[in-house]
């Protein structure tokens, strides 16, 4: 049997596009093989996750015309795997289903409706679907294959219940997203799945980006005896082929993808997460503001990478305290990667805004208001540019600073994508020397020198903040492991740093509710993953 891993990038609620990219692969399969067996990713047909688009009520009409469209389309003899959402009754009423469709010569040779609905992180499935009850498992060329859907392959029951029904093969579709160690814990669990059941496990995976998350694709053919026996590399759109050896449930042995070690897959992950979002949403470039550090640094050289430099403009805009070093490697920066670099210095603006201000600020003293007020005249600079322009405005925050509040609302913060969002700031010194590591982009003294906003004389990151090694050690335990204050100082970490790390953090949800969204590479992001209260007396990380 020929199995066709369908490893494909679709948009959510193009059903249209989506139902076309089914049809043109199956057609390019049957000129390789007769009768393929193509497997596609976790709800192909309206993309995933289409979270509340599930509720309207065209919903079932656009499936009803793709799944049409299918059965009179599809070369006849090849079997078509297919995800779509799935209306029908559960207890005597409506319901929608996460389901799986088998066609072969015109006709749904079975269906079957996932099991298991993942409820956590950035998952939401019982809010729109219902739970399968039963396996499905069908003669396929002498083959009985049953098919299961994504969270179903990480819990025992949905496989062994195949397994029990008299299933062969395996063959598990997926919107699995991306985290950092995401295909080693698939394995481990493909692994788990052929050990409990004996069953060969066809893990097929949906690669792209989808707003903050970014599926990494990576499908695999596993089998008891050869473990990984075939697949698709990660991040990439990939049609591999895989044999079925029938006589010992397993693989003939196809191509294997090289492992990426955890700086180059979070790189791709970030890479492909700003391609998608600017090219899904039909913006035709990025503009972001380059300051001389490290993180817009990084930033564009992301953009580049995603985009190319003629879709990439950088605008330096430089005050009073901006000093010669950051103009220079700004420009630098832009030279090296063939970037478009304007300057616009924000001081007529700065001192509009302070004399139009005089008569509310006579009676105060100077503040973090006039640093903040740099920010939002970068802010409107770049916001006007794309409004002008269409491009799409890269805000530079990285994770560490939009933890605590280091940042400004309505100035640096103003955008509408933030590619570092789920970095924390000494990841971001990894990734610069790895772009570095492919050819020189980024200037080593950007990389080097202390980290400053620039918005005071002499300023440094440090003044305000914990050094980055520590602060980024305090978060990882209090936001990604939820470890309270007491617990992170007993892995000795000072007091007083991590309470004041910790009393920002929980201060600075009203920032995060109204900053753009950005690429998840974490268990934990800012976003869909952390929902607390803005207004909540809850204090100090218990």
């Amino acid at each position: 049997m020929q199995i066709l891993m369908a490893q494909i990038n679709t948009v959510v609620g193009d059903f249209e596009g989506n139902t076309q990219q089914v049809i043109d692969l199956v057609s390019r399969a049957v000129e390789v093989h007769a009768e393929p067996v193509v497997v596609f990713p976790e709800l192909t047909l309206c993309g995933y996750p289409p979270e509340d688009l599930l509720l309207r009520p065209s919903v079932a009409k656009r499936v009803d015309q793709a799944m049409d469209r299918l059965l009179s389309e599809l070369p006849p003899h090849a079997w078509a795997i297919v995800g779509f959402p799935r209306s029908g009754f559960s207890e005597g009423q409506d319901a929608l289903f996460n389901s799986v469709v088998v066609i072969h010569n015109g006709a749904k040779v079975a269906t079957y409706d996932k099991q298991t609905l993942p409820n956590y992180q950035v998952f939401d499935e019982k809010r729109y679907f219902q739970e399968g009850r039963k396996p499905c498992v069908f003669d396929c060329e002498g083959v009985a294959v049953a098919v299961t859907i994504c969270e179903d392959i990480w819990v025992q029951e949905p496989a062994r219940a195949a397994a029990d029904a008299g299933a062969e093969l395996l063959l598990n579709l997926n919107a699995s997203p991306y985290h950092k160690g995401k295909q080693r814990e698939r394995i481990e669990e493909l692994k788990k799945r052929t050990e409990d059941t004996g069953l060969p496990i066809v893990y097929v995976n949906q690669v792209g980006g989808q707003d903050e998350l970014v599926f990494d694709g990576g499908s695999v053919a596993f089998d008891r005896v050869n473990g990984v026996a075939a697949s698709a590399e990660n991040f990439q759109v990939a049609e591999t082929w895989v044999e079925y050896l029938s006589h010992s449930q397993t693989f003939n042995s196809g191509p294997v993808a090289r492992t990426l070690d955890e700086l180059e897959a979070t790189w791709n992950a970030l890479v492909l997460g700003v391609r998608d979002y600017v090219n899904k949403n039909g913006f035709p470039g990025v503009v972001l503001g380059l300051s001389g550090g490290v993180d817009s640094a990084l930033t564009l050289a992301i953009a580049v990478e995603a985009l190319g430099s003629d879709r990439v403009e950088a605008i330096m805009m430089p005050f009073r305290f901006t000093s010669s070093m950051s103009i220079e490697d700004a420009a630098e920066q832009c030279r090296l990667q063939e970037v478009r670099h304007s300057v616009i210095s924000i001081e007529p603006l700065y001192d509009a805004f302070m004399l139009a201000l005089a008569d509310e600020f006579e009676a105060y003293g100077a503040d973090t208001t006039e640093e903040n007020l740099q920010a939002r005249c970068r802010g409107v600079l770049l916001m006007s540019v794309s409004n002008k322009k269409g491009s799409l405005v890269l805000t530079t925050g990285n994770k560490s600073e939009l933890a605590v509040g280091y940042s400004t609302l309505y100035g640096d913060m103003a955008g509408g994508f933030d590619v570092l969002k789920d970095v924390p700031k000494t990841l971001v010194y990894e990734l610069c020397h790895y772009r570095n590591s492919l050819g020189n982009a980024i200037p080593e003294r950007v990389i080097s020198r202390p980290p400053s906003a620039e918005l005071a004389p002499d300023q440094k990151d440090e003044d305000s903040l914990p050094p980055y090694e520590v602060l980024d050690r305090i978060l990882e335990l209090y936001v990604e492991q939820d470890y309270s204050a007491e617990a992170i100082i007993a892995e000795g970490i000072d007091r007083d740093q991590v309470e004041r790390a910790v009393r920002l953090v929980d201060l600075n949800e009203y920032k995060r509710r109204q900053a753009p969204i950005g690429v998840r590479i974490s268990q934990r992001a800012f976003g869909r993953d952390r929902r607390y209260p803005i207004t909540s007396s809850w204090r100090m990380g218990d």
